[in-house]
């Protein structure tokens, strides 16, 4: 199987098992004992995954004329807080992305500091795990020197983008988005802080300013609205202790394709 026909398999294999979900996992969630073989299954699948495709392996990449017409803006569309409106209205003039947590050298950016790093373009899929993909073409700063100018503490094995937005209905922390990868997906060539899409200022809906782009996962990785990046050594400390919003909800961590 191709490597498309690979990402289209598992895209379409993950909106079938996400509608089979909504019917059958909440009552097998309540067993202990079937949770425990999902993430031991997850376990085998990112690891089998990472014996087979080359850690720095491309995603497969398009042209201008393959461009979606219409890309869907997913999840939140904007997020609801004072803070968010105020950095909107004023073009995230005074926005800025920290890099903390197990760093050497904590980082502060604004947006124009965050363009002046090494940057990538590329032109990829989105696939979504309700079972839809659309291209795009995205600009942004490629996390693996942003990492470097950081310093990494050798005890650091992940990344958790912390974000503005809500998804939720309580508003609050416990609805905050946020998400994770590991180290090897973060110094991905193809991993970027992207602040462009289609040649023009991403827009509000996509994530304004930065959202991530891990191309070589589902569509819930790529978290938008980015505002803080932190350095850990495991998540289990974070809010549900799965790395994810929609992981402490029941999706896997590892959503490679």
């Amino acid at each position: 199987m191709s490597a498309p026909d690979r990402r289209r398999w598992l895209a379409g294999a993950g909106a079938s098992l996400a509608g089979l979900a909504l019917t059958a996992c909440d009552r097998l969630n309540a067993h202990p004992g079937f949770t425990r073989v999902l993430a031991s299954a997850e376990g085998l699948t990112r690891r089998a995954q990472r014996l087979v495709v080359d850690r720095k392996a491309l995603a497969q990449e398009f042209t201008p004329e393959d461009l979606s017409p219409d890309f869907k803006a997913n999840g939140t569309i904007r997020p609801s807080s004072p803070a968010y409106a105020a950095h909107a209205a004023a073009a995230f003039a005074d926005w800025r992305i920290l890099v903390d947590g197990l760093v050497e050298r904590p980082q502060s950016l604004s947006l124009d500091e965050l363009r002046a790093l090494p940057a990538r373009t590329q032109i990829t899929r989105h696939d979504c795990v309700e079972g839809w993909s659309a291209i795009g073409k995205w600009t942004g700063a490629r996390l693996g020197p942003l990492l470097d100018r950081a310093g990494l503490k050798p005890e650091a094995r992940y990344l958790v983008f912390h974000c503005a937005d809500h998804l939720g209905p309580n508003q609050d922390e416990s609805d905050r988005y946020y998400e994770s990868i590991d180290l090897i997906d973060a110094y991905h060539p193809q991993t970027l802080l992207a602040y462009a899409m289609n040649d023009q200022p991403l827009p509000v809906a996509h994530g304004a300013p930065v959202r991530l782009r891990v191309e070589r996962q589902l569509g819930y990785k790529h978290a938008k609205y980015v505002q803080r990046i932190e350095a850990v050594a495991d998540f289990a400390h974070i809010r549900g202790g799965k790395g994810g919003f929609w992981e402490d909800r029941g999706y896997e961590w590892y959503a490679g394709i």
